[in-house]
């Protein structure tokens, strides 16, 4: 169908009806400020809020990058969408009635709007029928099931429309089809009936199951979960499928009913399942929703995030495996927000394993509320799983369990915020001795800086320079091509490595530097030139063979080669830090290992070495760094 040509009055209309602030919350987190709400621009790789949205102007502007209109606008921008697509998506979305400037293409156009509105009803009458057979004779074990075993009340039963699919393969079909007269692909697009593999017609999609209806934020219905009554019905839970109104990866079960509670108590709290949602509901906490089936993602999040000002979500999943690892899926989509702080994320594991549900068919609801109130930062809940079960006096268990963390925390934007946990993590390694903090914190800190300039994949001012793919490798590499390249420059490079008692620690350098010594033993009125030396012997070894590279020089490396001594200074503070590192790493773990009641000069005796080895470290840092940002300044970096 032809695009068409919209009234000027279904413009104005759409217009009117349409809120910047709740399309615009869609895609960014917005945070109340004043009048206005705040957030990163989506636009531009904004790294601090400079994106306004103003609801009383029902505009949007960037102050950095200077995008700004309204909420066609931001829709026509966003997704590179034409204006009469976005209005029409606007009208759906606000009910507004469309009208055309041709009257041919009105019928087209309205059928196609009004395809939506036809499934609507026909998923609302089915969970009218649903309800009725409930309290039905052939739904009375389903309706003692929700009563006995769930404990529900019949006024929470009812709020959430609760109901039974009866077990026949056609019963909702002939309902639907046979006495309401809805055309059967309707039917079937709203998800409801199969067709068969074999032969002609259809079957009900639900069985013999618990229904449990599906509202958007609305309060329409726009699909179904169903549970099974009997153990021998795979799955457990079978959802919907995803139709012209439910996508499961969009909806969150509950948040009709909870955005209220969000907004009012300032925190949204999101849980595994169904019946975790209606029995929060039940007790009184009326702020909780669940995601259905999938991981919790970003857009899901963004939705709660609309109704709270604090921006406070609490995840409550199951304290198994399985919940664990769904906590860990869910941070993992959102953790970029988490980490600038556009969610206050929290992770709640009820102790002895148990679901809200169970939970509170014990407890008082104030007693889950207190667990609520006292959920841990989603930041202390994965410190305390990469320590969980670790026996920090082993030396690989201790390396790992700091490397985890290391990674864990390097990511943390805030400088105070990041300091505070390398404290806590360092109290964490001390096991109770208050004298092991400032250097175990001394020592993660260190690690953590290093992981932040050195992000993977991301280019540094270091990687530039070497273009290598390791700071050591091209530190190695550079020095190496120095010697070959820079006569003059040859005995400052061997003094250097000799006077500190260094080596190559890549095998292809060693054996590069193995040649390079044979050559320099070779009588010098015999002896070729070393590029000719090297260029004979390259197909020698594969490990010569990974070195060719450093015989050739581009203008870049051209460049750094008449900077020698700069260069040099620079490679060499790299290897020796490394040496020191591995040297620091070894002191630690047989510190650790070592009984400080035993041996206490033994104990002590590796305690001061490990000291001098942070120093050691701390003055080739500085070293390096300092010759690092020289060499940053000159003109040949980042040529390439």
């Amino acid at each position: 169908m032809d695009t068409p040509r919209l009234h000027p009055d279904t413009i104005a209309a759409v217009r009117d009806r349409a809120d910047i602030v709740d399309i615009v919350s869609e895609h960014v987190v917005l945070k109340k400020q004043g009048k206005d709400y705040t957030g990163l621009c989506p636009f531009h790789d904004d790294k601090s809020p400079s994106f306004s949205v103003s609801p009383g102007k029902q505009f949007y502007y960037c102050f950095s990058c200077g995008a700004g209109g309204n909420a066609f606008k931001f829709m026509m921008e966003l997704g590179k969408r034409p204006f009469t697509e976005v209005v029409l998506d606007l009208a759906k979305r606000y009910q507004v009635p469309v009208q055309t400037l041709e009257p041919s293409k009105r019928q087209a156009l309205q059928q196609q709007l009004t395809l939506r509105e036809q499934i609507y009803e026909i998923v609302a009458v089915t969970a009218r029928f649903y309800e009725h057979a409930l309290l039905s004779p052939d739904g009375e074990a389903a309706l003692q099931y929700l009563l006995g075993k769930r404990g529900l009340s019949p006024e929470i039963i009812q709020q959430f429309q609760l109901g039974y699919a009866p077990g026949g393969w056609q019963t909702l079909y002939g309902y639907l089809v046979d006495q309401k007269r809805f055309p059967v692909a309707l039917v079937e697009k709203a998800g409801l009936i199969v067709p068969r593999t074999s032969g002609s017609g259809y079957y009900d999609r639900f069985r013999n199951r618990l229904m449990i209806p599906i509202l958007d934020v609305r309060g329409r219905v726009i699909g179904f979960g169903g549970r099974a009554l009997s153990d021998d019905d795979k799955p457990k839970y079978l959802n919907s499928p995803d139709t012209e109104l439910f996508d499961k990866g969009k909806t969150l079960f509950g948040l009709d009913k909870a955005r209220e509670a969000i907004s009012k108590t300032d925190c949204a709290v999101v849980v595994e399942g169904y019946f975790d949602v209606i029995a929060l509901h039940g007790a009184g906490i009326t702020s909780a929703v669940a995601s259905l089936g999938t991981a919790l993602n970003a857009a899901q999040v963004r939705q709660l995030l609309r109704y709270t000002d604090s921006k406070q979500v609490v995840l409550n999943f199951d304290a198994d495996a399985a919940g664990v690892k769904a906590a860990k899926r869910a941070i993992g989509e959102v953790a970029d927000m988490a980490y600038r702080g556009d969610v206050q994320l929290r992770v709640l594991n009820i102790p002895d394993g148990k679901d809200p549900d169970e939970y509170l068919q014990l407890h008082a609801p104030q007693d889950y509320q207190d667990l609520l109130d006292h959920a841990p930062l989603w930041l202390d809940w994965q410190i305390q799983q990469i320590i969980a079960g670790r026996d920090l006096r082993q030396a690989d268990q201790f390396q790992q369990t700091a490397q985890q963390l290391v990674n864990l925390l390097s990511d943390i934007a805030n400088a105070d915020t990041r300091t505070y946990y390398v404290r806590h993590c360092a109290e964490l390694f001390s096991n109770g001795d208050a004298r092991l903090v400032p250097l175990l914190a001394e020592n993660l800190m260190v690690q953590v800086r290093r992981q932040r300039r050195s992000p993977a994949g991301e280019p540094t001012p270091k990687t530039l320079v070497f273009s290598q793919t390791s700071t050591l490798e091209a530190a190695e590499a550079m020095l190496l091509q120095v010697f070959i390249h820079a006569a003059e420059a040859r005995d400052a490079v061997a003094t250097a490595l000799e006077e500190r008692d260094l080596h190559f620690s890549y095998s292809h350098h060693r054996t590069l530097w193995r040649e390079i010594m044979a050559w320099q033993l070779t009588p010098g009125e015999v002896r070729p030139p070393l590029l000719d030396w090297l260029r004979d012997r390259v197909n020698e070894s594969p490990a010569l063979a990974q070195t060719q590279h450093l015989y050739y020089l581009d203008e870049t490396h051209r460049r750094a080669v008449l900077r020698a001594p700069l260069v040099i200074r620079a490679a060499i503070a790299c290897i020796e830090q490394a040496f020191c590192e591995k040297r620091y790493r070894t002191l630690l773990e047989k510190w650790g290992a070592s009984d400080c009641t035993a041996s206490p000069e033994t104990h002590a005796q590796y305690q001061a070495q490990i000291y001098a080895e942070k120093r050691r470290i701390a003055v080739l840092e500085k070293e390096r760094q300092t010759t690092f940002e020289d060499l940053a300044k000159l003109p040949w970096v980042g040529e390439t």
